[in-house]
């Protein structure tokens, strides 16, 4: 659809030719764009407009939508365009709930068997960790931080849960989440991995949930408190995590 007056008040930057998937590329712009106000929740988009502004053909645009739309950043609307929608407080605590109620048990499991193996692949990666940090690399950081749950989920030898866990994580990266703000350095979270790391290699199970309880919840509660300020809700997320996830 031709551009509007609405859609000429979009500036974004053409795409680098090369690199990521140009769909990943165009998720990763929008979300940048939505960070630093050049795309405004609610207001109404073309995808010929963004495909003609990064300098793409339509098809990874229409992809990009339709992978944002899933994870809940975008409405589509049909022959219109797309409005940028703010993550709700309780679509992130419901995704913490899914991954707490799968991952306590994975972590029990993980740790209750062979650990010497996996106690040195989740070391090797937190030092990893540790350089991403030391480099102030937060993209890298979060993949390593995402591979070290990943051991611990294949260790636990359910692949329906590592792959539903692996949905839920991709689902908060398409929305740009991170507790990388005032509320929590990348030290801060590498450190509450500590913990999960030692109690596994101490083949500790019950140690080892209670670790990764406690660094879920944390998180969880970190990026629904975000959420509920991006949006300006008065939405008591305490109450909402005591609700969903907590047992009566």
């Amino acid at each position: 659809m031709p551009p509007t007056r609405t859609h000429t008040e979009l500036k974004l930057q053409p795409l680098p030719q090369g690199g990521r998937s140009l769909a990943e590329q165009v998720i990763s712009e929008v979300r940048r764009a939505v960070h630093t106000g050049a795309m405004v929740p609610g207001r109404l988009y073309s995808v010929y407009q963004v495909a003609e502004q990064l300098n793409v053909s339509r098809s990874p645009v229409r992809e990009a939508m339709l992978r944002l739309a899933e994870a809940g950043l975008v409405q589509v609307e049909r022959n219109r365009g797309f409005r940028v929608v703010l993550p709700h407080p309780r679509e992130i605590v419901e995704i913490f709930g899914v991954r707490l109620a799968l991952e306590l048990p994975a972590v029990r499991r993980a740790a209750g068997g062979d650990t010497a193996g996996l106690g040195a692949e989740l070391r090797a990666t937190m030092e990893e960790m540790a350089a991403a940090v030391a480099a102030g690399d937060e993209t890298l950081f979060f993949h390593l931080d995402q591979a070290l749950h990943d051991h611990i989920l294949v260790a636990a030898g359910n692949g329906r849960a590592r792959a539903i866990v692996g949905g839920l994580r991709d689902t908060m990266r398409i929305l740009g989440t991170s507790t990388d703000d005032q509320s929590r350095t990348l030290r801060q979270v590498h450190e509450e991995h500590e913990p999960i790391v030692a109690a596994v290699a101490a083949a500790d199970a019950e140690a080892a949930a209670r670790a990764m309880c406690a660094h879920l919840t944390n998180t969880g509660l970190i990026l629904a408190r975000q959420a509920a300020r991006a949006q300006g809700e008065p939405v008591d997320v305490d109450a909402l995590w005591a609700a969903i996830v907590d047992e009566p």
